[in-house]
């Protein structure tokens, strides 16, 4: 779910979707079709809950606000509150496609050509690999991350907000934070996203980089994700 982090992830009412997650015709395993492109409304608001760690978790709340569409794009507002309370605006090109928004951390980042987050339609099988340029607001600096996507089949998914009918997709990131001691961050993360929301409704978050130990990759792993976050409630727009 990108635009996901250690301590803050993505962020449906109750009432209007728990009757919207199945169907006798829902869609199973790879055999399912197509997740076409949603078509989003001012006004649509998603609330998250996440949480990160191994023994003592830490515990947050996120909500996402479409709050204009125009000809420049979709956007967003995104506030967390919990271990650390950021507000900050996405701007999506289209929807999947992120011009400004962050990838693992609440730190914004302003991409060279669209972040392709998710490449509509999303039909099982389907897969991409991109490298992108940006330039991160709270570092000042520049940089590539390298993101791969595949998209596996329909699953249904529990969520807090209810059951949804959700295709599964694999996140593979390198990201751009290499330093003389340590390599840079890679992130395994999966998402599973559902058309009656018009987003994801669960993301499981592992990330992780390796310390410079005698010019190898292979040193010391250190751990800086293993989170759940989980979709609580959406409103849609008018």
């Amino acid at each position: 779910m990108e635009g996901l982090s250690r301590f803050a992830v993505a962020s449906i009412t109750v009432g209007s979707l728990l009757g919207l997650g199945g169907c006798a015709s829902a869609p199973r395993g790879n055999s399912g079709p197509a997740a076409e492109a949603p078509a989003y409304r001012v006004g649509d608001r998603w609330v998250y809950h996440g949480d990160d760690g191994f023994r003592v978790k830490t515990e947050w709340d996120e909500t996402r606000e479409v709050t204009a569409i125009s000809s420049e794009g979709i956007t967003v507002r995104i506030a967390t509150k919990g271990a650390l309370d950021v507000v900050r605006t996405e701007l999506w090109s289209a929807p999947g496609q992120v011009k400004v928004g962050a990838v693992y951390d609440n730190q914004t980042r302003r991409f060279a050509v669209p972040l392709e987050r998710y490449d509509f339609p999303l039909a099982p099988g389907k897969s991409w690999n991109q490298w992108v340029k940006n330039y991160t607001e709270f570092t000042k600096e520049t940089g590539e991350i390298n993101r791969y996507v595949h998209v596996s089949g329909w699953e249904q998914v529990a969520t807090p907000a209810g059951n949804f009918d959700a295709i599964k997709m694999q996140v593979l990131m390198r990201l751009d934070d290499e330093t003389f001691w340590r390599w840079p961050t890679t992130c395994n993360y999966t998402v599973w996203y559902a058309p009656a929301p018009r987003s994801v409704v669960r993301a499981e978050l592992d990330a992780q980089y390796a310390e410079k130990d005698g010019g190898l990759e292979g040193g010391a792993a250190v751990r800086t994700q293993h989170g759940v976050v989980e979709l609580v409630s959406f409103t849609p727009g008018s």
